[in-house]
């Protein structure tokens, strides 16, 4: 996954795996809604390895009736945390059944209403637990054949893992089969319900890939999807085992709380990366893509057993989502990328002093430093034995767990590598070995000159404007360009004008796209230059450009809105949210404020999404445009699933209230609030 989370086992429940191996469940769940809970009937197949005198199923805060072992009654106890089944088991095969309802406040998320018709559920499994809404085991240890039926309103998709063997509709409602056939961790259980189009795409291999938009996104889907067949292709030759599961899925998800999640043959990923053409230049879904793809072998095909390796699963992603963006963006954006993650590592390890292979490490550490260790074994032991090792390593540990020294092992079998070393120096120390890192990207030409652009910085601007003018128009790649405009940023104006005219003059957008965040005060003989941003095909260069335009020449302020005023942006509304504040702040331009005032408060309400409503907030804050409406959402915001966005909520409200007649607006609007929202904002005034 894009960000840091992974799974602790405790102890006590991990030593089961040694008495009972679970082989598979079938669950026939319902969704409620209205009521955002789930009801099922679970029947588990499983097998006593040693005598036991209980067995547990974990089970977060759920209700069970008709507990059957062999189909016949059993006593058990519901921990609220575990379903216990109090029995003295004898070596053998066993079936245990039940039926159970949940409520879940985590790990099951209901986005939008039926009434509404935008109504999304989802789950996330990792870091959350699906015990929260599917009795299962927390433990990844315990791997599982998961066959999942839902039933649910027939005009929407139900979306679970693997194959989708019968839909059967009955009056409104309907029921999806899915059938897995190799076992996973239950982390990796998944369900998607929402009003979804589908789209099919056949890999070289055969593979069925199922891509799925919102029907108000079908014009996005190919930069949205774009190189997704390709990367698939790309990565099942790459890492030479066959995609392990019958079918691949992709699903955007609203209010996701992370960039994207690898559950076994089906990704969901955050609705934030589909795109359009102009935004797919600033924000796009092909390092997710790659990533989540490459965790249906690094993470669901083999799984680590523990914390303390879950670099086995985030390092490797990372290191081949960047070697298939290799295969589409090249040489050049591969090493740039090495070279920024280099820098983030370098920087970061002054504070941070937990070695990648701790349960503890940070997400830098188990992702970027992780891919960066398999880059230095790669380039060490050569590309035929790194891919034999790896090939073997997974064919071997198929559907199991695995430790840090399970792939040394297959790596020390075809290369006299020292890889006790190579653990001390890359997984167990907290020191980026630097020397190792620079000798490494001086061999590519991109991250040289990035080297001795970083060597120039605090040379004054008369010693190194020459060789900046010779790379802005050279062929050097973009990342380049962008270093020097950045290192351009607090020189004196004058001094470094000719500069920022070749950049713009590279027609490259993230070129120019730094020299427009770079320039917060623009010259008035700079002026015409900078307008020309507004024209680039980025959203996110445009944003910038109108803000700092309208900041810098208030005489030309309605020029500036009457040329964006149709400016939408990203599905977050970022043009149009600005357009709406800027307009209400400039007195000379003649619309309707109050209409206006309107329409940006109510792109900060639940109609919209968490990225949108944040980006409204920020708007109506910063230009100080405040009412008890505007109050009412940002406390609700306090309340949201996404803890991003409950944060942004807590923060603001914090800081309003050192103003003490704000205290006095968030008292006022206390009794019109919800009990949950009351709650929140009680905390805060205390």
């Amino acid at each position: 996954m894009k960000y840091l989370f992974f799974l602790l086992s405790s102890l006590a429940f991990a030593q089961q795996t040694k008495f009972v191996d679970f082989k598979s469940v079938s669950g026939q769940l319902t969704l409620d809604a209205k009521e955002k809970s789930v009801t099922g009937s679970v029947h588990y197949c499983l097998e006593v390895l040693t005598p036991i005198d209980t067995i547990k199923i974990d089970a977060q805060n759920m209700n069970f009736t008709t507990v059957k072992l062999n189909n016949l009654a059993v006593p058990f106890v519901n921990t609220a945390k575990q379903l216990q089944i109090i029995y003295q088991f004898k070596k053998g095969k066993n079936e245990i059944s039940f039926e159970y309802t949940a409520t879940p406040t985590k790990a099951l998320y209901f986005v939008g209403s039926e009434a509404a018709d935008d109504l999304q559920i989802w789950t996330q499994g990792q870091g959350k637990y699906t015990s929260n809404w599917f009795p299962s085991f927390d433990d990844v240890n315990e791997k599982v054949i998961f066959n999942i039926e839902l039933t649910f309103n027939q005009e929407y998709q139900a979306i679970s893992n693997g194959i989708l063997t019968g839909k059967t509709t009955n009056g409104s409602m309907a029921l999806w089969q899915y059938r897995m056939q190799k076992p996973m961790s239950s982390y990796l259980l998944m369900l998607a319900i929402g009003k979804f189009d589908k789209y099919t795409e056949k890999t070289k291999c055969g593979t069925e890939l199922e891509l799925y938009l919102e029907h108000k996104d079908t014009a996005r889907y190919e930069p949205a999807y774009r190189y997704s067949v390709r990367m698939f292709d790309f990565l099942e030759k790459e890492i030479g085992v066959k995609y392990p599961w019958k079918v691949y899925k992709q699903i955007p998800i609203r209010d996701f709380l992370y960039a994207g999640m690898e559950n076994t043959s089906a990704t969901l990923f955050s609705s934030r990366y589909v795109v359009d053409s102009t935004g797919f230049e600033d924000c796009n879904y092909t390092n997710v893509n790659a990533h989540e793809l490459a965790h249906q072998w690094f993470g669901d095909l083999i799984t680590a057993e523990s914390g303390k390796h879950h670099w086995l699963q985030e390092g490797f992603a990372t290191y081949y989502a960047l070697l298939a963006e290799r295969e589409i963006y090249g040489d050049e954006y591969f090493y740039s990328k090495l070279y920024e993650t280099a820098q983030q590592i370098k920087y970061a390890s002054r504070t941070d002093t937990i070695p990648v292979l701790n349960e503890k490490a940070s997400s830098l550490s188990f992702y970027q430093k992780g891919a960066w260790a398999l880059f230095v074994l790669h380039e060490a032991i050569g590309d035929k034995a790194f891919k034999k090792a790896v090939r073997s390593y997974l064919k071997k540990y198929s559907f199991q767990s695995v430790k840090t020294q399970d792939f040394f092992q297959e790596v020390n079998k075809v290369s006299d590598f020292d890889t006790d070393k190579f653990s001390k120096v890359w997984l167990e120390s907290m020191v980026f070995n630097s020397n190792k890192v620079n000798e490494l990207l001086n061999k590519n030409k991109t991250s040289k000159l990035l080297f001795e652009l970083d060597k120039l910085k605090k040379k004054p601007l008369s010693e190194k404007a020459e060789f900046m003018a010779e790379i802005l128009q050279s062929e050097a790649y973009y990342t380049v360009k962008e270093a020097v405009v950045i290192q351009l940023k607090n020189e004196n104006f004058e001094a470094k004008k000719q500069l920022l005219e070749l950049a713009l003059a590279t027609n490259n957008i993230q070129v120019r796209q730094a020299v427009a965040s770079t320039n917060t005060k623009i010259p008035e003989d700079f002026r015409v230059q900078y307008e020309s941003l507004l024209n680039d095909k980025s959203y996110q260069t445009q944003e910038i450009a109108l803000f700092y335009l309208w900041n810098n020449f208030p005489e030309q302020r309605s020029v500036y809105l009457a040329k964006s005023k149709d400016w939408i942006g990203f599905s977050d509304h970022n043009l149009k949210t600005l357009w709406l504040s800027l307009a209400v702040s400039t007195p000379e331009y003649e619309v309707d404020k109050t209409l206006l005032i309107a329409e940006l408060i109510n792109y900060s309400s639940t109609n919209y999404e968490a990225i949108t409503r944040q980006n409204a907030l920020e708007k109506l804050i910063g230009f100080n445009l405040i009412n008890d409406v505007v109050l009412k959402n940002l406390v609700n915001a306090t309340t949201h699933h996404m803890w991003q966005f409950s944060k942004f909520g807590r923060d603001n409200i914090r800081k309003l209230l050192k103003d003490k007649e704000m205290v006095l607006s968030f008292e006022g609007i206390l009794p019109e609030l919800d009990e949950r929202e009351q709650f929140q904002l009680r905390r805060l005034l205390n």
